[in-house]
């Protein structure tokens, strides 16, 4: 006799804090449970034979109605109520993540000559992501990147970009990325808050994040892939070198467009090998 119910989100994962409410023909309330951390519900108080309205619902979550029909057992099986976030914006399952940086990619991109890009990426960082359980405003991501592997192709232009007039490698060898608030800034959109601290200057900066799914991969683990992008200003980090040339254009924009394509594994640790 009771009730059971198993509570998901769209990407199958538990919802652990989901409150089951349920409600006769008369909007009574006569039954109310709390999901397990395996997102089940079961509760053993007796159901009068009739229809039921059963609603879930979940902080972070839009509420969810299902009908349960009651027979002369006692018993009401809802089944699987899957749980949409708030929004419409699904995220992964709670807990720490650890970016993969093999498949990741930290990249930039500058104007070169008023009319061509300069495309450059960093091939040393780690960092770590945390979705809060309850309040997915509160998540965190930091990161942190090795200032001297700028790659952009040409062995002088990156020797200059480490250089004083750039990064200043030597006196700043790390760029680091701490956030600070989570916000949903549209149906599948989430704008990061955060600091990034780069050549011993640290400003807000603010990524525009768009998470694409969450995944099982081929070594037992559990990824979850995210794009994401933002627009810098070098002066903004007292990056003020530049060459003009005769006509009068500058040979490298002072504005950087940086894009993030980045894989984190379920977990504190990435897998070995």
């Amino acid at each position: 006799m009771g009730l059971t119910a198993r509570i998901r989100t769209r990407d199958g994962w538990a919802v652990s804090h989901a409150v089951v409410t349920v409600t006769d023909t008369t909007g009574t309330q006569v039954l109310r449970a709390e999901a397990d951390a395996e997102g089940a519900v079961r509760d053993a108080t007796e159901l009068a034979p009739g229809a039921y309205t059963v609603i879930v619902t979940a902080v972070g979550y839009a509420p969810a109605a299902a009908s349960a029909l009651v027979t002369a057992s006692g018993r009401a099986e809802v089944g699987t109520v899957t749980l949409a976030r708030q929004g419409g914006t699904e995220l992964p399952p709670p807990g720490p993540w650890t970016i993969d940086p093999a498949h990741s990619s930290v990249a930039a991109v500058a104007q070169h000559l008023g009319i061509s890009s300069v495309h450059g990426r960093f091939t040393d960082f780690t960092g770590a992501i945390e979705i809060a359980p309850d309040d997915v405003t509160k998540s965190r991501v930091e990161a942190v990147i090795r200032a001297a592997s700028i790659d952009t192709g040409n062995g002088m232009r990156d020797t200059h970009l480490r250089s004083a007039d750039f990064l200043d490698v030597e006196r700043h060898p790390e760029i680091t990325y701490r956030s600070t608030a989570l916000r949903a800034a549209g149906s599948d959109r989430w704008t990061v808050q955060g600091e990034l601290a780069m050549h011993g200057v640290v400003r807000p900066v603010d990524l525009d994040l768009v998470y694409l799914g969450t995944g099982a991969d081929p070594w037992g683990g559990t990824r979850a892939a995210f794009r994401a992008t933002a627009g810098l200003h070098r002066e903004d980090f007292a990056m003020n070198y530049n060459q003009v040339l005769q006509a009068g254009i500058a040979a490298i924009g002072t504005t950087l467009k940086v894009e993030l394509d980045i894989q984190a594994v379920q977990g504190e640790t990435l897998p070995a090998g």
